[in-house]
């Protein structure tokens, strides 16, 4: 078809160059407010001219999922789907609810907390994200697209030529860059396709113009990226030949028959024999290039011209190609890259018995073997791989490659490198390695096909840099090693690598330093492996500094290793464990760097998602989305379903940083929120276990809300498995700093309140006899009164000594910590006079005003009654006569009796509205009965918020 010659064809007709090159700044966001997303490249937005974060890669894909869907919901189901695919997390439902609450602040920051949504909104179970279709570049790409093929098939060439022109200044990289997930990767296909298409009708629509002469360079190019795309081929020949070149067209087609059959075992197709036909047909006949008319199909032509105006053909006939530069020459090399067994090897017997027999299975498998290795940095996932791989290096007897794709590092090896590496490994010639990633690709599996070949794949950071790299026939195995534990490889073996058992670690340390020498020291021995946590790397380190020294004692190296200088010993040459640490840690962003550090500030050996929210001071959903991506860079381990846990080694590591980075007052107040929820958590839990108990006063009043506990069993399931938690907590707020010790004292008080058990209470003592030496150390009274009183807990009424030791020390103390001492302490007078004659005004006062309630009432009259304890707010007079001192406990205990009175009178109206009274039954005699009674139906009463009741004729109005 005549292409027809419109205004613009002057301007269209320019070099190779120019042809691909976009106008400058097409790509780039608009002036204003508007909102622009960018999708054929890494996902970028702006507002205005004002750059956006989209966020991390997952929540990034969420942004474009929603982008690609053009307004239209999408469910939930197929956002994770789109997401995660066949293997989603846990929480992925609310990891996504917490991507979409994230992208909803950062395209609306001005919207109030409970204001609807006006861009991403929730439809039908989903979500649709309404943005206009001019703010997406790959919507502004298709429609550009579609509009130049309709001018085509309209003739207008110019017309389509600009459009594919402004189309194609829009891409800015790889469509959809950097993003996880299979929907991401099938739109990346797809959008890659549809650009490779369009450049294929741009080059298409300057041949028609005229513009061949320019264009051919950037034809040849294009065609070498793309050698098996014919359509490709077809318009590079057309341009040689309508620039006179017409051997060097036929060479094209003979060059691209053999790669295709090289490659696919396939003649080329229909178009690209006929054009072939043609030209070869032209070329017989006339024996010169074509007239100035025509061209081949029946294309215009417009023959370029040399120096001197003349329109043959002055380029040299081009030699023949001496050789195919797709195949590979017999034989074939076999790579043996594999780097050396590992001598002193010791342990994983269990990991190796289940390997092994995988990977020589490869053969009878329908896919390849993949096994995947996943662990901390030091936990020694690549010596494992290592020495498997040498154990079955005989089953693949075409070759084992290896490379090392600093995965963990800022700079992780691109996989288009990796390929290159192996091609040139597996026999290809450097100038017959082809430039795109899908075509290395391609070629490195044609090459392993009907092939037995063993890949190792070190230190591999996600599944974007691995799916390239593995082999697509059966016959061959892959084994990866990685600290991401989400590696999505299809049909893998997935083995999670642990620290070793002290066995383990024992034989570890013998094979390097002798067995012998570990005989001679068994106890220093186990010590040493155990302050190196198991970790493999940290033992083979330590053992080097043995072996290097062999009169040395492993005791005094186990003595060095103090927690303030562990890791600063745990180095020897170049080796060291920080530095394997630190490796990991700089690949983090800052947000995550600052969660790792923050995080180790947990008092416990463990944590859950609230207690990380604590530490982070953020939402349970955005903890947990932080502490897993830590998952997933091996620097935090999963303990259970719901729990986390560091390795000993990276707590110390993340704690020096933490001291490095993070200022005294942002980690203690980490620490306080931390505390703060473990605190409300107990309390919660005693609340439930024991309603109608009224704890004492506490000396810090928690602001977190705690742990959700749905009822007293729940309460009492988390208590119990919390136990050996809570222990670690309290011992280390009492070490931690001064400002916890109020919150672990009353942690002590109230846990100690549904423990059960006199054996229980006795657990405790070593911890509450701590606190009071803690509280003594700081000279905070109260907390020294409120730790005694829980002395005498275990031991009520069969060890006096500990209500001794209270009351001694409460004759200095002053106001409240007095009342708080004398709440549980009791002792008859007799007993105080004999042992401490100085106290016995206190024991006088105590008696005076009553023996103490019995404890626990069912009706909650216990807290009524111990007001009588509590209405005496100072310290007797020690200028006065011992009498004074009980004072204040008789004028409490009348008043205790005067309001028995006016309840009685508050509660008859209240009967005699909500239905017949309530029965009286006849108390025995007894101050302490009478008490219960009236304060039992008062407490029904003060309870549903009534008003008080006159004051019945005759008694007393009492304050």
């Amino acid at each position: 078809m005549a292409g027809r010659q419109g205004p613009g064809s002057e301007r269209a007709v320019r070099g190779g160059a120019d042809v691909l090159k976009g106008a400058e700044g097409a790509g780039s966001p608009d002036r204003g407010d508007r909102l622009r997303f960018q999708l054929l490249g890494p996902v970028r937005a702006w507002r205005g001219d004002r750059p956006l974060n989209p966020g991390p890669p997952q929540q990034r894909a969420v942004l474009a999922v929603l982008l690609l869907h053009g307004g239209r919901p999408v469910s939930v189901p197929q956002l994770v789907d789109a997401l995660w695919g066949e293997h989603p997390p846990p929480r992925a439902v609310g990891t996504l609810r917490t991507y979409v609450s994230r992208l909803r602040g950062l395209l609306e920051p001005d919207r109030r907390p409970r204001q609807h949504a006006h861009l991403l909104v929730s439809s039908g179970g989903g979500y649709a994200l309404r943005v206009p279709g001019e703010a997406l570049d790959a919507s502004v790409f298709e429609e550009r697209l579609a509009t130049a093929r309709r001018l085509r098939e309209a003739g207008d060439i110019a017309g389509a030529y600009e459009q594919l022109r402004g189309a194609l200044a829009l891409p800015a990289g790889m469509a959809l860059a950097g993003l996880p997930g299979p929907y991401a990767q099938r739109q990346r296909d797809r959008l890659t396709e549809l650009c490779v298409t369009a450049q294929e009708e741009l080059f298409d629509c300057v041949v028609k113009l005229g513009g061949q002469a320019g264009a051919i360079a950037g034809l040849r190019a294009f065609a070498a990226e793309h050698p098996l795309r014919e359509r490709t081929q077809v318009l590079l020949m057309r341009a040689l030949h309508r620039a006179g070149r017409q051997s060097e067209a036929l060479a094209v087609y003979a060059a691209t028959r053999r790669t295709l059959d090289a490659e696919l075992g396939a003649e080329p197709g229909r178009e690209l024999r006929a054009l072939y036909e043609e030209l070869r047909t032209r070329s017989r006949g006339s024996g010169t290039g074509p007239g100035p008319g025509t061209g081949p199909l029946g294309d215009r032509a417009r023959p370029d011209r040399d120096r001197t105006g003349d329109s043959r053909d002055r380029q040299p006939r081009p030699p023949r190609p001496d050789r195919d530069t797709s195949r590979i020459g017999p034989p074939p090399p076999v790579p043996a890259q594999l780097p050396p067994d590992i001598a002193d090897f010791a342990g994983r017997a269990e990991a190796v018995a289940h390997l092994a027999p995988a990977l020589r299975g490869a053969a009878g498998a329908r896919a390849p073997v993949v096994a995947t290795l996943s662990g901390l940095g030091g936990v020694g996932k690549t010596a494992l791989a290592v020495h498997v791989a040498h154990s079955v290096r005989a089953r693949f007897p075409d070759g084992q490659l290896y490379v090392d794709l600093q995965g963990s590092g800022l700079a992780p090896e691109d996989s288009s490198a990796v390929l290159t590496h192996f091609l040139r490994a597996l026999g290809v010639a450097e100038r017959a390695v082809p430039d795109g990633l899908a075509q290395k690709a391609a070629l490195y599996r044609s090459l392993l096909a009907d092939r037995e070949v063993l890949v190792l794949l070190d230190n591999a950071r996600d599944s974007a840099q691995v799916r390239p790299l593995l082999p697509g026939a059966p016959g061959c195995a892959v084994l990866v090693t990685s600290r991401a534990r989400t590696l999505a490889l299809p049909g893998a073996d997935r083995v999670d690598v642990e620290v070793m058992a002290e066995g383990e670690a024992l034989g570890l340390l013998g094979a390097i330093v002798g067995a012998e020498r570990v005989a001679a020291e068994p106890a220093a021995a186990r010590e040493l492996v155990a302050v190196c946590g198991g970790l493999p790397l940290a033992v083979r380190i330590a053992a080097a500094r043995l072996a290097s020294r062999p009169g040395r004692a492993m005791a005094g190296l186990v003595a060095r290793l103090s927690e303030e200088r562990r890791l600063d010993e745990l180095r020897v040459g170049d080796l060291g464990v920080e530095a394997t640490f630190r490796v990991g840690y700089e690949a983090l962003g800052p947000g995550l760097a600052h969660a790792f550090r923050a995080l180790a500030l947990c008092g416990m050996p463990t944590f859950c998602r609230g207690a990380a929210a604590a530490l982070l001071d953020t939402t349970d959903d955005e903890a947990e989305e932080a502490v897993e991506t830590l998952v997933d860079a091996g620097l935090v381990e999963l303990h259970g379903e719901d729990r986390y846990r560091y390795h000993d080694l990276l707590r110390l590591f993340a704690r020096r940083l933490g001291e490095r980075h993070d200022s005294p007052c942002e980690r203690a107040a980490a620490q306080h929120r931390f505390f703060d929820y473990v605190l409300a958590t107990v309390l919660t839990a005693v609340r439930l276990i024991e309603p109608h108990r009224v704890l004492p006063g506490l000396l810090c009043h928690p602001d977190s809300p705690g742990r959700t506990l749905a009822d007293a069993d729940a309460a009492r399931a988390w208590l119990h498995d919390a136990h050996p938690r809570l222990y670690a907590a309290v011992e280390w707020a009492l070490g931690a700093a001064p400002g916890l010790l109020g919150s672990a004292v009353d942690l002590l008080t109230a846990w100690s309140r549904v423990l059960g058990g006199t054996a229980r209470h006795r657990a405790l003592e070593p911890l509450v006899r701590r606190a009071v030496d803690t509280a003594r150390q700081h000279g905070d009274d109260t907390a020294t009164a409120h730790a005694l009183r829980l002395l005498r807990a275990p031991h009520h009424g069969t060890a006096p000594h500990h209500g001794t030791e209270t009351y001694a020390w409460t004759e200095s103390a002053p106001g409240e910590t007095l009342r708080q001492a004398h709440a549980s302490a009791g002792p008859p007078v007799s007993a105080l006079a004999e042992r401490e004659p100085a106290v016995v005004p206190v024991a006088m006062a105590r008696e005076l005003a009553g023996p103490p309630p019995r404890p626990a009432a069912p009706d909650g009259s216990e807290y009524r009654l111990g007001q009588i304890r509590y209405q005496a707010r100072c310290a007797p007079r020690r200028d006065g006569p011992p009498w004074q001192a009980a004072v204040p406990f008789r004028q409490a205990r009348r008043r205790c009796r005067l309001r028995a009175a006016r309840d009685r009178a508050r509660l008859g109206p209240w009967e005699s509205e909500r239905g017949p009274p309530l029965p009286a039954p006849a108390p025995p005699p007894g101050r302490e009965c009478r008490c219960r009674c009236g304060r039992g139906r008062a407490n029904m009463g003060e309870s549903r918020g009534l008003p008080p009741a006159a004051t019945p004729p005759g008694s007393r109005k009492v304050p």
